[in-house]
């Protein structure tokens, strides 16, 4: 009897205990909420990535400590990635941009490190994968994307996250200068430059060549064809399926100097395909700039070095780097801030190698639809 009334009396305790109240998490907007400042002032804060006057983060920290909120845990790494996608590594002109990025992360406290990713441009979203340093927030803080990128490669890495800006000259596909987190130096009017000076010298035949399935070299192009249709002459072009600038410039050239008329100037669409052009012109007997002008493109150390020096363009790849961490610490600061591309401008260098045709030039004809004298080889990988 007494056991039974012991139960009685223990299952009505056990029946007035009132439920466990459930605690709710605390979040980085309750302390934004609880300090009267927004989310983004917390962010920034956290990040480090913008600076928060005394007062504002007195509160912040004050809030949080109220809160029991560990702001400290929520810090991110100060590591910035500089992930080189589909090149060597001691590409020249993408080690310059790294060295860009490099001094601007050097000075805003930051480290920089180099990933280089091998990946076939043409994998969906599905098929492709991220080097695992980047999935982990605490390691790496954000990505400059440079190289050759496919838009499947930057969707994968927004989907992860992970904040990114990207060298929009080198994404396949349309890639519009108005993308935001994307970063362009003006390559199509840079090539509409040098090739208006070729003309302006007195050439009228003036020819291109490139592999044009690859965006940055189509994009150059563009800016020369502009230029011929303007100047109302006859477009040259020897498009190579080649990856290899100086082979992709000597059998370019090679091919262009069979044409009748042959070429008096020849515009390589980049510095090393402009070495290739050299090569092919000996092998013609042609002397440069005597007989053939060229040209190339992005003002490599190289260009200079050539015998005689390469007329071509600049690229001010250093300041490619710094806009480029610029624009990635905006993002990291602010993620929900639309940030606009950057375009930087090119420079025409006057070199040695071109100069007025020694054979007059032929006054030229305009045409609604200038005709399109086109070469084609294609390389295989083997």
């Amino acid at each position: 009897m007494k056991s039974c009334i012991t139960r009685c009396v223990c299952l009505q305790v056990l029946q007035k205990v009132e439920p466990a109240v459930r605690i709710e998490k605390v979040t980085m907007a309750d302390v934004a909420r609880e300090a009267g400042v927004s989310a983004a002032t917390i962010s920034r804060l956290v990040r480090g990535g913008a600076r928060v006057n005394s007062e504002t983060r007195d509160r912040i920290l004050l809030a949080a400590q109220r809160l029991n909120f560990d702001l400290g845990a929520r810090k991110t790494s100060r590591i910035i990635a500089f992930l080189l996608s589909n090149r060597g590594v001691l590409h020249p002109f993408h080690s310059s941009v790294l060295m860009g990025a490099e001094a601007y992360c050097a000075e805003h406290d930051y480290g920089l490190l180099f990933l280089p990713l091998q990946y076939s441009l043409f994998l969906a979203k599905d098929r492709l994968s991220l080097p695992e340093i980047l999935l982990r927030k605490t390691v790496v803080a954000g990505a400059i994307v440079a190289g050759s990128n496919s838009q499947p490669m930057l969707e994968l890495l927004t989907d992860h996250d992970i904040p990114w800006v990207v060298l929009g000259n080198n994404v396949a596909g349309d890639w519009p200068h108005d993308k935001s987190r994307s970063i362009f130096f003006d390559d199509i009017r840079g090539a509409y430059d040098l090739t208006s000076h070729l003309i302006s010298l007195g050439h009228a035949d003036v020819g291109f060549t490139g592999n044009l399935s690859l965006p940055w070299y189509h994009r150059r192009f563009q800016g020369y064809q502009k230029a011929m249709e303007e100047a109302g002459l006859k477009v040259m072009c020897s498009d190579l399926r080649s990856l290899d600038g100086e082979e992709m410039g000597y059998l370019g050239a090679r091919l262009l100097l069979q044409q009748s008329p042959r070429p008096t100037a020849i515009f390589a669409a980049d510095d090393p395909a402009g070495r290739g052009v050299y090569r092919a012109a000996r092998d013609q007997d042609l002397k440069v700039p005597e007989d053939l002008s060229v040209a190339g493109f992005n003002d490599t150390p190289d260009a200079a070095a050539l015998h005689p020096p390469l007329t071509t363009v600049r690229v001010f790849t250093e300041e490619l780097g710094r806009q480029a961490g610029e624009l990635l610490f905006r993002q990291i600061a602010e993620s929900d801030l639309a940030t606009p591309s950057i375009v930087l401008p090119t420079q025409l260098i006057r070199r040695e190698s071109s100069a007025s045709p020694s054979r007059p030039a032929v006054a030229p004809q305009k045409a609604s639809r200038p005709h399109l004298r086109k070469a084609v080889l294609e390389r295989r990988p083997v």
